[in-house]
């Protein structure tokens, strides 16, 4: 199985991904290795030749016996090994031995197949073992007399060459479900940070909208208790297309689609500001800011203006712009910057993510958000942003500060 943690994959083979890689499970995950068996016949050859009677019966038996504890603990060997693979490891190389005296020399074909139950269960450990089987399958027979008499270098070099192959083909296995983790992490680490974009991105809009909301219905409302209620209907119909908007930005947000430009951010504040009775000292143009930036300025200026509206009780703000910075400047309480909420937080991983930095000072008066992002070279491309009208002083009848 693959278990996955933050940062790092870690691969645990389970005892069926190598029958998926042989053909699947159930019976399909012995058809493979058991095609193979059938290299088992210069055994049986050797057995008919050497036994007769009740010996070969028993030398029959036993190729039958090698061939299903193979069966049985090559799936075993591969990713877990457990006890009962190692049992039957232990009585696969029994096997052989009982099988020597009745087929000789022929018999150390069961080392070919060793050596694969030997890979699949050490990997890299594996070679002593490997080298060990080579020498016993290829000399063992001149050794001891009537069991061939002669170097046997044909069983030697397929059990190296197969031991090889088998390497070879494990590590390709394990480098496939290596893979296949490491790309089920990246689509769930793709689907988190979708998430906290997303997240991210609704604290931004709803977070900015709900307060420009909030004001203005406060506003309608003081409006409506001094008898104005032309302005009351105005600022209430204005109200209603805001939430509207707002709505279709959420959607917008989540579809990865959302709009944000500084030239539309200073209209907003803009009014924002004008609502919540404080004195805005914007800038004519956007015209001196390089085109690129535009939406992440755009985004420094919503979450400036959400956060003076809401907390800074200021009656004068200042928004300046320069070619590659935005800077956002309050009269509020000020006090101790804290980096640690939500919409600065965010805001700080936009303006590191496009490679500038985010700095929030603040004194006993005052507080300063300002965004810097180096500004690519040459000049400024055609097609800047109109201009925008002077700020406007606020109405007599909008209040001293945010509710």
């Amino acid at each position: 199985m693959t278990e996955s943690q933050p940062g790092a994959v870690r691969v645990e083979p389970d005892l069926d991904v190598l029958a998926r890689h042989w053909g699947g499970g159930g019976w399909r995950r012995f058809f493979f290795p058991a095609f193979w068996l059938v290299y088992l016949g210069p055994c049986v050859a050797g057995v008919a030749k050497y036994q007769h009677g009740g010996a070969a019966i028993a030398g029959y038996l036993l190729v039958v016996a090698f061939a299903a504890v193979y069966l049985a603990a090559l799936p075993m060997g591969w990713g877990r090994n457990t006890r009962v693979f190692w049992t039957l490891y232990v009585a696969s190389f029994a096997i052989t031995a009982a099988e020597a005296f009745f087929a000789h020399g022929a018999a150390f074909v069961f080392c070919v197949y060793l050596s694969v139950l030997t890979v699949a269960a050490l990997k890299g450990r594996a070679v002593p073992i490997v080298v060990a089987l080579t020498l016993v399958s290829a000399l063992l027979p001149k050794l001891v007399p009537g069991w061939g008499d002669q170097v046997n270098w044909s069983n030697g070099l397929s059990v190296l060459l197969v031991s090889l192959a088998m390497f070879g083909f494990f590590k390709v296995v394990e480098s496939n479900i290596a893979l296949a983790a490491a790309r089920s992490e990246v689509a769930r680490l793709a689907a988190e940070n979708e998430r906290s974009r997303i997240a991210r991105d609704l604290h931004d809009l709803l977070g900015h909208s709900l307060t420009t909301i909030t004001v203005k219905a406060g506003l309608a409302r003081k409006l409506a208790e001094h008898g104005d209620t032309e302005r009351a209907f105005t600022e209430i119909t204005e109200v209603e297309k805001l939430a509207r908007r707002t709505l279709g930005d959420v959607r917008a947000a989540v579809s990865a689609h959302a709009e944000v430009t500084l030239t539309g951010e200073l209209a907003t504040a803009r009014e924002v500001l004008r609502a919540a009775g404080m004195v805005s000292e914007l800038p004519p143009s956007v015209a001196e800011t390089e085109p690129h930036l535009s939406e992440l300025f755009g985004w420094v200026l919503r979450e400036a203006v959400t956060n003076v509206v809401r907390h800074s009780r200021a009656t004068h703000v200042r928004v300046t712009l320069g070619r590659g910075y935005i800077e956002v400047f309050d009269d509020g309480r000020g006090g101790v910057a804290g980096p640690n909420g939500n919409g600065l937080r965010g805001l700080r991983e936009r303006v590191e993510a496009a490679g500038g930095t985010l700095t929030v000072s603040s004194g006993l008066s005052g507080f300063t958000l300002r965004a810097d992002v180096p500004s690519e070279a040459g000049e400024p491309e055609p097609g800047a942003e109109p201009e925008l009208p002077e700020a406007a002083s606020p109405p007599a009848a909008a209040p001293a500060h945010a509710p």
